[in-house]
């Protein structure tokens, strides 16, 4: 598997950082940077914007990430993907204002646009 497979879309489920381990759903846009990085976008619950940069090797992607949150704040953490396959990526993230007792979980799948006509 090269970065370059990893490039697309994909729908994420995961939960939070914290005890309650509250879930969430959304999308994550992966696309290459000129210097052959992946940058990351995702829409968590349709509603929170979060961006980050990225590399890849031995089937691990990391990415660091940030948005901003309640009054204006930028929140900083670092995902970290296995790369089951290049449609199927199983994560756990951390982020600096997280409960340092948890880890985040995520995993991703692709989507894809074909659509089968059915007669």
């Amino acid at each position: 598997m090269t970065i370059k497979d990893l490039v697309g879309k994909f729908s994420i489920i995961g939960n939070n950082q914290d005890e309650n381990n509250d879930s969430y759903k959304g999308e994550l846009h992966l696309t290459l940077n000129e210097n052959n990085r992946i940058n990351a976008k995702w829409i968590i619950n349709n509603t929170q914007e979060q961006f980050g940069e990225g590399f890849f090797k031995n089937n691990i992607l990391v990415i660091n990430f940030k948005y901003y949150g309640y009054e204006d704040k930028t929140y900083k953490g670092v995902v970290v993907y296995k790369c089951l396959t290049k449609d199927i990526l199983e994560g756990f993230w951390s982020e600096e204002e997280g409960n340092p007792l948890y880890l985040g979980k995520e995993n991703c799948f692709r989507i894809t646009n074909d659509k089968t006509n059915v007669c």
